[in-house]
């Protein structure tokens, strides 16, 4: 190999204030990069991740080789990887070049393309898990395995949302003027409109608290009834739970021994409510007093309407957070993939429920 003329004196001071790689044994090592101008960056205090250890792959040295060749051209930083794990000739570099896109590049392409896609359109809350049973569903790309779309996820910078607890937002009812609890934290149901569970939980927005009021059906896990206002008052579970009512009556679904569950907050306990519950053969009962187990699940949707929807962003007020809660109850129940329900979505459970139902 023919070496370069030696450099000025100051050129070689520049090259001993560099960084040293890793394995130079002579001071002959240095000098393969002196075609770099005085005053420019050298592209080795970039080389932190190819220093020792295993070669990196070849796409990933391309890759670095591309992000410096407009600063340094690429002899240059051949030159200077050439002592390095990550050496590579010059040939090979544009003969990697060269070669067209391999299978699997392509493959992994397209699916980040789909998991890009799929994550944003569900409210960018999956994680590995639903967004493997998504993109499977989705069906555009043929079977991905889970390992993939967990690789390829984590290189595009995609992950789900991680809930947090919820605090008590509500006054508790004088435990001796409760119902008996009927669920004791075994919430299970063999078919829609045995079990619906309720509760309220609050939202902070720039003018003041507004609070959502949620009923779920236990079996499917829908979200049957909603009602956002900006007020605690009786009327605000009372709305919910009508609505769910309403819309039961409407289907032809038949509610009657239905079972609704609630904590003891005053709002399940007033007279208007209980009359609702009444007037429709729905049985009433209530877990016991400051014990959130006690109505467990309707915590925990609480907690993930405040994980996808609620804690990503600022609110101004009530109407927005009104209108977001609309959009985001038509996902979570035609849409959103549950967990505990087979990775379906509670209306395809519902739907798939009354049809057989109406066979049997």
């Amino acid at each position: 190999m023919v070496h370069p003329s030696p450099r000025p004196q100051e050129d070689r001071c520049h090259d001993r204030r560099r960084i040293p790689r890793p394995g130079s044994r002579k001071p002959a090592t240095a000098r393969r990069v002196s075609r770099i101008p005085s005053g420019q960056r050298n592209p080795e205090t970039s080389l932190g991740f190819l220093r020792g250890g295993a070669r990196p792959p070849t796409a990933v040295i391309v890759a670095f080789i591309d992000d410096n060749r407009q600063e340094f051209g690429v002899e240059p930083i051949v030159r200077a990887l050439a002592d390095t794990p990550a050496r590579i000739a010059t040939s090979s570099y544009y003969a990697f070049k060269s070669r067209p896109t391999s299978a699997r590049a392509i493959r992994d392409a397209t699916i980040t393309t789909a998991l890009q896609r799929i994550h944003a359109d569900n409210y960018a809350c999956y994680g590995v898990r639903k967004m493997w049973r998504a993109i499977n569903l989705d069906g555009n790309c043929g079977h991905v395995a889970r390992c993939t779309v967990e690789r390829l996820m984590r290189d595009a910078g995609l992950d789900g949302v991680r809930r947090t607890r919820k605090k008590p937002s509500t006054r508790s009812a004088d435990a001796a003027s409760c119902p008996a609890d009927l669920v004791d934290r075994a919430f299970h149901a063999d078919a829609p409109n045995q079990l619906w569970v309720a509760d309220i939980t609050y939202v902070s927005t720039a003018a003041g608290w507004v609070y959502t009021a949620f009923v779920l059906d236990v079996y499917s896990r829908q979200i049957v009834g909603w009602q956002v206002t900006n007020h605690l008052r009786q009327s605000l579970a009372a709305d919910a739970v009508t609505m769910a009512l309403a819309a039961r009556r409407r289907a032809g679904d038949n509610v009657d021994g239905l079972i609704h569950h609630s904590d003891r907050g005053v709002q399940y306990r007033a007279v208007h409510y209980t009359d609702t519950l009444a007037d429709n053969d729905v049985v009433a009962s209530v877990g016991s007093r400051g014990d959130s187990y006690d109505n467990a699940m309707a915590e925990a949707l609480n907690s993930v309407y405040k994980a996808e929807l609620i804690d990503r962003r600022n609110w101004t007020e009530l109407i927005d957070v009104m209108a977001a809660t609309a959009e985001w109850v038509g996902w979570y129940n035609a849409v959103r993939l549950h967990s505990q329900i087979g990775y379906r979505t509670p209306d395809e459970v519902h739907r798939t429920a009354s049809v057989a139902a109406v066979v049997s």
